[in-house]
């Protein structure tokens, strides 16, 4: 386990009472409140320091609703240092009005707007959709890439056209370890850390394996090659909670990142738990 207070770069947090999560219907485990206090609960063994919610693709309409109500959040625990909210970049232009009320608010540090659930494999690369992402750096907003690994080839389309975008790829891009399936998702992960504007978040893995029979063996090679891919300096450690618990507990996930970073340095650890997530999200 690291001995340093930790960053937490992807946590969630709802309240199917106060917000509509369509989605959880369909989970049940999940579908019911998952606040602070469930968190503390979680993480009572790990120094968790700062963390950064990731929006968890309520009803469109009550996107900023969300984001609101985790800003209250932030009063009762000043660990809550960033938001990444939900915003309609599908729209374009029309997104601004969205962006700029956000800008409004000192916690918001990017926009998610969810890939992975979208049937077309080019929605990411329509036009509007790509103007929507270039929008982002006129608000010093950084974009989180949520996909499924057969999405990544549009996906380096995309970052191809938003230069001046900042974006990081949750969950390694969700690489089928189920199945142990490694290509095109790892030629694919290595074209797109060419991208000098591109950070990857190793979060997100357990439930991409067999939840109830993962090994942290089955979960190495992939690590191993996003380090590999992205250096020590563009990778940050996301918990994925409560997600997670469908899989392993959170310290279970640390305890086998730890183990599969078992050749790192402090000074390397640092960068991963801590110091990448401080510079990519402006904490």
């Amino acid at each position: 386990m690291p001995n340093f207070p930790i960053i937490d770069t992807h946590v969630h947090l709802w309240d199917p009472n106060t917000i509509n999560y369509p989605w959880l219907a369909n989970v049940p485990h999940l579908n019911k409140p998952f606040e602070l206090e469930e968190f503390k609960g979680a993480t009572a063994t790990i120094a968790v320091e700062k963390m950064v919610f990731i929006q968890c693709e309520c009803d469109p309409g009550q996107a900023e609703d969300e984001a609101a109500w985790v800003t209250q959040l932030a009063q009762k625990d000043a660990r809550i240092q960033g938001i990444v909210a939900q915003a309609p970049l599908e729209l374009g232009e029309g997104a601004r009005p969205v962006l700029n009320r956000y800008a409004k608010n000192k916690l918001i540090k990017g926009v998610r707007r969810l890939i992975q659930s979208e049937d077309d494999i080019n929605f990411c690369i329509q036009p509007d959709f790509v103007k929507g992402v270039q929008l982002l750096s006129d608000y010093d907003f950084s974009f989180d890439i949520c996909i499924l690994h057969t999405q990544l080839e549009s996906t380096i389309k995309l970052v191809a056209q938003c230069p001046n975008t900042q974006f990081i790829l949750d969950h390694i891009g969700k690489p089928d370890i189920k199945s142990q399936l490694f290509e095109p998702w790892k030629e694919n992960i290595t074209k797109l850390a060419q991208f000098p504007n591109v950070y990857c978040k190793i979060s997100g893995l357990v439930t991409e394996a067999a939840v109830d029979s993962w090994t942290k063996e089955d979960l190495k090679p992939y690590i191993d090659h996003v380090v590999n891919s992205f250096g020590k300096d563009r990778i940050v450690f996301g918990g994925d909670w409560p997600v997670i618990i469908e899989a392993a507990t959170y310290t279970q996930w640390i305890e086998t990142l730890d183990w599969a970073l078992n050749t790192f340095s402090e000074s390397d650890l640092q960068k991963i738990y801590r110091k990448n997530a401080i510079a990519f999200y402006k904490l």
